[in-house]
């Protein structure tokens, strides 16, 4: 691996720790410095600032959880199945690692601040990735007058709208499934 990604892994995760530990809003370059073991010139050599630290940690937590949705998209055929991986990856792996943070409230409230264009981009590229599964379905799906894209765009924003919402993980679960069983029913023949 190359020195310079190798270094912006150290940051990301260090990052990572010291966000969820700390909070964003207290969190300085010199404490991601000293917790990614490096100088705060080499910090600043990948990273102008704390904002790009934090766009740069979205957009490494959306490519692994789409990584994730397309490796296990290999092995699954029913659209059913296929669902719960995609689900899982845009909203349930989130919601586990939040919940797990003590200062959870100031990692979202950072990420939408500094972040929402890189949020933005992983929900588009979630809706396209959900989309492709449905277009498949695209003659029963005309039947009960939806098309895939339409469908897609409404499934990747209940699902994050529940993952913001959900009580607890049991009720995030209940939710997607009753918004899988939503999508099951509208490509039915």
């Amino acid at each position: 691996m190359p020195i310079m990604i190798k270094t912006e892994n150290n940051i990301l995760n260090a990052a990572m720790r010291m966000f969820s530990r700390y909070g964003v809003k207290r969190t300085s370059m010199a404490d991601l410095a000293q917790e990614a073991g490096i100088s705060r010139q080499t910090l600043y050599n990948a990273y102008k600032n704390k904002d790009e630290v934090l766009r740069a940690l979205i957009r490494a937590f959306a490519s692994a959880a789409l990584a994730d949705s397309t490796k296990a998209l290999r092995n699954v055929h029913d659209l059913g199945g296929q669902l719960d991986i995609v689900l899982h990856n845009l909203t349930v792996t989130g919601f586990d690692l939040v919940a797990q943070m003590p200062n959870a409230q100031d990692l979202i409230d950072g990420f939408n601040a500094s972040g929402k264009a890189e949020m933005d981009a992983a929900a588009e590229t979630f809706r396209l990735l959900i989309a492709d599964l449905l277009k498949p379905h695209h003659a029963a799906l005309a039947r009960n007058g939806l098309d895939a894209d339409a469908l897609a765009d409404f499934v990747q924003h209940a699902a994050k709208a529940m993952g913001r919402t959900a009580r607890d993980r049991a009720h995030l679960l209940q939710q997607l499934h009753s918004l899988r069983q939503l999508c099951l029913a509208a490509t039915a023949a």
